[in-house]
């Protein structure tokens, strides 16, 4: 899988129209769901490429990202007469760009596309990485394919509109990404003050976070190995995720991570030393920005049902990415049922549940 191009930009319009210049395609599609069409459509009003494109516009938010959406998608592209030569653009958070990413990748096997990322969670994590998909049988991404975007494109202009609820979103992403590259990294991502923003820093931050994201990617495209360390956080974040829809009460994806972190350093702990301190510290920062998701023993069962079904698992133990320390990483790590709810309980308590 060949390396793709992470671009950072102030002038996305420009950008756009000199990584299109690069391609012959003879028709351009843009996908956007609804709220990415009302708000980040018009900042491309300066690109010259953008304005002959054939419109996609899908429904937003995560529950969207099906296998009815995916048809939409494939049935312009059908109707507009796509041809294997035709280009599209993802522009959106990282539902718009993992549906988007696997419509073009299937669509007469495969037509070329870039991801412009809307979102901060989008820009640290879906865009980048080829990894692409729909959501399926009540489980996460779990139909999809890998295969990287031409370039991903990630400008500041488009966080400037974001509420701080989807900055922590993505925030989580990066917080993970500290903690399995090293202890300058991670430390610096504990000092910000959500209260009083500074966008400018966020994104030193942002950059240094897709590097490592980047670094890992292009060391294990199709995740044999290291770039399962990506996974730290979501077994259980993924199970919380599944439990506050089962529940109708949506939780972003990157609160699900956060407090998935906490519960798989718990486990890190148990398993591999993990300071404790270190935990009681990443607690408190979740605490103060993310609140706590809360769970009784009465879950336990759904969330553990929930984990056996990750992709991650190769037999009938649950598969996790664990810590012995910040950026000392375990993959393939199995935990017993016994353990999990260990881990579950401690969970509690630090959020004093």
């Amino acid at each position: 899988m060949s390396k793709q191009p992470v671009i950072f930009t102030q002038n996305i319009s420009e950008s756009i129209d000199k990584i299109l210049s690069c391609y012959t395609y003879d028709k351009l599609f843009i996908l956007t769901d609804r709220n990415t069409f009302r708000d980040a459509f018009p900042l491309l009003v300066d690109s010259k490429s953008c304005s002959n494109t054939q419109q996609i516009v899908i429904e937003a938010d995560d529950t969207h990202k099906n296998i009815e959406a995916l048809t939409s998608v494939w049935k312009v592209l059908s109707d507009g007469h796509a041809t294997r030569r035709s280009f599209m653009i993802n522009l959106g958070g990282g539902m718009v760009t993992d549906l988007g990413g696997f419509a073009a990748s299937t669509f007469k096997r495969g037509i070329r596309y870039i991801n412009v990322p809307t979102t901060l969670l989008g820009a640290v994590d879906a865009a980048v990485g080829g990894k692409t998909g729909i959501n399926f049988n009540g489980l996460k991404n779990e139909i999809g394919v890998f295969n990287p975007a031409e370039a991903v494109l990630i400008s500041s202009i488009f966080f400037k509109t974001l509420s701080r609820e989807h900055l922590l979103s993505g925030y989580a992403e990066m917080l993970k990404h500290g903690l399995i590259s090293s202890i300058d990294v991670y430390d610096k991502l504990l000092i910000p003050d959500f209260s009083h923003l500074d966008l400018d820093k966020l994104l030193e931050l942002l950059e240094e976070s897709v590097k490592v994201k980047e670094h890992i990617v292009e060391v294990d495209p199709f995740e044999k190995n290291i770039r399962k360390s990506l996974n730290l956080g979501h077994t259980i974040g993924h199970a919380f995720e599944s439990l506050s829809l089962k529940r109708q009460l949506p939780v972003q994806h990157g609160y699900a991570v956060a407090w998935g972190l906490i519960c798989e350093l718990l486990l890190s702990h148990m398993l591999l030393g993990f300071p404790v301190n270190r935990i009681r510290q990443l607690s408190a920062f979740i605490a103060d920005n993310y609140g706590t998701f809360s769970i009784s023993c009465n879950d336990y069962d759904y969330l553990y049902e929930r984990m056996t079904h990750d992709k991650k698992n190769e037999s009938d133990n649950v598969n996790f990415t664990l810590l012995k320390n910040v950026g000392i990483v375990e993959i393939n790590q199995t935990a017993t049922k016994k353990e999990i709810y260990a881990a579950l309980d401690l969970y509690r308590d630090i959020f004093h549940l």
